[in-house]
């Protein structure tokens, strides 16, 4: 019965978005404000229906109800409570449900929080939100109803979830993913609305920008979390192997961080206003994109969900659909959209546009790379594939770049920033950069590697331009501190999130660098030295988990005799889908990782010998700090007054519009 009231739910929840798509906007027009509000009671139900239609599913997989096709694929009684309530999203169809709760969310956030809004504007914002929920919540009930039952004959026992999504890390990364794929709804919905309306000026920019900030902010953090699980989980000592899944969620990311920057120029300086219309409807348009690559079946992936022609035509038709009539909306309006300021070449705006550019490029660059193997297969040129070596080196010849900028503008002023500017504070930021980027890898290695000496460029330069930026922000108060205490939330917001870049940065460029590998054959009792450790063998005992049945390595690791870590790779054998992984296992601290996967037993295999691939990772950890950084200056944009202003003003338009209306002064406070 809770399958069916699940899916019951699920069909409420359809026709609710439905409406939300058609009355609210239709009031807009005809100007009926109970239509216009009667989006808000929607938006409630909208997200009462698509959680309850959740927490059914979730109900299915605690009570192990293998009548239901979904629960039968990706459970089974044997595995853990923890992984059976996160089974919910482990497959394709629980999946799209999760996501469209959180639409629904983001939506409902949009309803309560955006209600100063003008009422002709909020009404078309979540119209144009609830037509992007109906597209998703469509394709799930169409195609993909994760209620539905096996009957009769339903299995006495189910499949299992996939091991690999066996990892507490599995637990957080899907959902903040969602979070920020539906986030970038909200910013096309303002985009949408704004060409609409036709009021593309810096108002809706300032409205529509804590909503991308923390949209991408979860973006950051989704992404960041799949790169730790695959680090952690997968056993290959990979942060980032390129896999046109992890491309997916790249992509958009880079679209979304140039909107982020577009978005404050916009609402700075009223300039690239049809730029920014651009980049949010082509963000969630890629974010879409990667939905159809991840679902069907067009690629082979560890991280896809599904393999099914028929579902990939109807997400590429809902696609096609989307995109066409926005770029339709956009190539009839955005020709009327004027700007009147101007700027300079030495201009903040000329770096920010520089760089918004660089990161499309860099996009375009990562979405060939993932989609050329398919398009070649397609034309029946063959198939191919594109790996690491295409993608490391675009990547790293237009970062550099773009960091190189980011740093130069953190200094510039808006409209002309004079030379004088330039020279007195580019100039010690120049020099530290140039000599840390000759000391380091020299200290640090024995040969001077050009790649390291890269990273720290780039790394000092973007700290040492942002401690000159506070410098010359806070170059007439009192005194440091006396300055700092007068800086918006906004200005630090931005620090945080560039000293994240930096921060990630350093780990990422170093550990390409300068990592150590090597497969070792060891006995037990046995011992070798390598990179400067030993690594001595204990041997392998067989234990149990709750599914599956492991080979557990004992390997200890010391240095000049001093101990340093108890290591204790796995081989798991899980029971249910007689699937075997590798659990790797890693001793850390900010400098290093020691990081351990068990191979294969030698022959014979009586004398107990294994091969052990053994890594070290330096400096790795600072990679998941400068996540953490960016994904925290996302947030603390939030606490800007500003953004409270956005409010105030958004009340004293709507108050103007009402005095027009009845006749009668309204006063805005």
């Amino acid at each position: 019965m809770v399958p069916e009231l699940g899916h019951f739910a699920l069909l409420i929840s359809l026709c609710l978005a439905v409406g939300i798509s058609v009355v609210p906007m239709l009031g807009s027009y005809v100007n009926s404000t109970t239509m216009m509000q009667s989006g808000r009671s929607m938006a409630v139900g909208l997200f009462v229906f698509s959680l309850i239609s959740f927490l059914c599913l979730v109900w299915s997989f605690v009570q192990s109800d293998f009548s239901v096709a979904y629960v039968a694929s990706n459970s089974n009684s044997l595995l853990p409570m923890v992984y059976k309530l996160t089974a919910t999203w482990g497959g394709h169809e629980g999946s799209l449900l999760l996501w469209g709760l959180t639409m629904a969310s983001w939506l409902l956030a949009v309803t309560l929080f955006a209600r100063s809004l003008p009422a002709q504007i909020h009404a078309r914002v979540i119209a144009v939100m609830g037509m992007t929920v109906v597209g998703i919540l469509l394709f799930t009930v169409v195609t993909s109803n994760p209620f539905e039952r096996i009957l009769p004959g339903s299995p006495a026992e189910g499949s299992d979830l996939n091991p690999l999504l066996q990892h507490w890390g599995f637990i957080i990364h899907p959902p903040m993913l969602y979070i920020g794929y539906s986030g970038f709804s909200v910013a096309f919905a303002f985009a949408i609305t704004a060409l609409l309306s036709g009021h593309l000026d810096s108002a809706w920019a300032r409205w529509s920008r804590p909503w991308v900030n923390v949209a991408w902010a979860f973006l950051t953090l989704g992404i960041g979390l799949g790169s730790w699980w695959a680090y952690y989980e997968l056993g290959w000592g990979f942060w980032w192997g390129w896999d046109p899944t992890e491309n997916n969620s790249l992509i958009p990311w880079l679209t979304g961080t140039a909107l982020v920057h577009s978005l404050a120029v916009t609402e700075k300086r009223g300039l690239f206003k049809t730029w920014t219309i651009l980049l949010a409807i082509a963000t969630y348009c890629l974010v879409l994109f990667g939905t159809f690559i991840t679902r069907s079946g067009v690629v082979n992936s560890v991280h896809a969900f599904a393999n099914d022609p028929e579902r990939g035509a109807f997400l590429l038709m809902y696609i096609v659909v989307l995109a066409f009539f926005s770029l339709l909306l956009y190539a009839l309006k955005a020709p009327n959209v004027t700007s009147l300021s101007a700027f300079r070449i030495s201009s903040r705006e000329t770096f920010m546009l520089s760089n918004n550019i660089l990161l499309t490029i860099l996009m375009a660059t990562v979405l060939l790379g993932t989609i050329y193997p398919m398009i070649s297969d397609g034309f029946g040129w063959g198939k191919v594939s594109v790996g690491a070596p295409y993608f490391n080196f675009f990547w790293v010849l237009l970062t550099v770049p773009i960091l190189l900028l980011m740093g130069a503008s953190s200094l510039s002023q808006w409209k002309q920033t004079s030379s004088e500017i330039y020279r007195k504070y580019l100039k010690w930021p120049v020099v530290i950069s140039l000599i840390a980027a000759v000391i380091f890898p020299l200290l640090y290695s024995d040969g001077h590697r050009i790649g390291g000496a890269v990273t720290i460029f780039v790394v000092v330069w973007i700290i040492a331009t942002t401690i000159s930026s506070l410098l010359r922000q806070t170059r007439n108060a009192p005194s440091l501190w006396a300055g700092m205490r007068q800086l918006k939330m906004g200005y630090y917001s931005m620090v945080v999130a560039h000293l994240g870049v930096a921060v990630f940065s350093l780990g990422a460029g170093l550990t390409s660098v300068y990592s150590e590998e090597r497969n070792l054959i060891l006995m037990p009792d046995g011992s070798k030295e390598l990179f400067g450790y030993t690594w001595s063998f204990d041997g392998v005992e067989e234990i149990r988990g709750p599914n599956y049945v492991a080979q557990q390595g004992h390997i200890q690791v010391s240095q000049d005799g001093e101990l340093l870590a108890r290591l204790e790779p796995q081989k798991r054998f899980y029971m249910s889908g007689a699937m075997v992984t590798t659990e790797a296992a890693v001793e850390g601290n900010l400098w290093r990782d020691l990081y351990v996967s068990l191979g294969e037993a030698t022959e014979p295999q009586s004398a107990g010998g294994w091969v052990i691939t053994v890594y070290v990772k330096p400096f790795i950890l600072w990679l998941w700090m400068g996540i953490v950084l960016m994904s925290a200056g996302g947030f603390m944009a939030l606490f800007d007054k500003r953004y409270r202003l956005a409010r105030a003003s958004a009340d004293a338009l709507a108050g103007r519009k009402r005095a027009t209306t009845t006749g009668k002064p309204v006063q805005a406070t």
